[in-house]
């Protein structure tokens, strides 16, 4: 059976900063123009069956999109192919800008 835990932004940023993860953008490539969380990859949804397993050598992957509906499908399938530990962004970047929290360009989103 797959599963996956939803998580809050306020649990995301705590998250980010004590934890190893994947972050995982699954919006379209005129959505993430707008702005990416830091640190995340772009995966649109429709290619994450291609790209999975960029996914599978992390220790934790968090997935979010506009406003957690597709990142949720993009979390159980990684969920169903065996990742351990993911998590889905309740409220997508909607919750994540309401919560005040900035975004960067996406050429900047995984720069460590």
């Amino acid at each position: 059976m797959s599963t996956y835990i939803e998580i809050e932004t306020s649990e995301l940023s705590d998250m980010m900063a004590t934890k190893p993860m994947l972050l995982v953008d699954v919006r379209n490539d005129d959505e993430v123009a707008r702005g990416i969380i830091s640190g995340a990859i772009h995966i649109p949804l429709a290619l994450l069956p291609l790209k999975y397993d960029q996914l599978t050598k992390a220790e934790n992957v968090v997935f979010y999109c506009h406003s957690g509906a597709r990142s949720a499908h993009a979390a159980a399938f990684a969920s169903s192919k065996g990742c351990k530990n993911v998590y889905n962004l309740i409220g997508g970047v909607l919750a994540w800008a309401k919560a005040g929290h900035p975004f960067v360009a996406k050429d900047e989103g995984n720069k460590k």
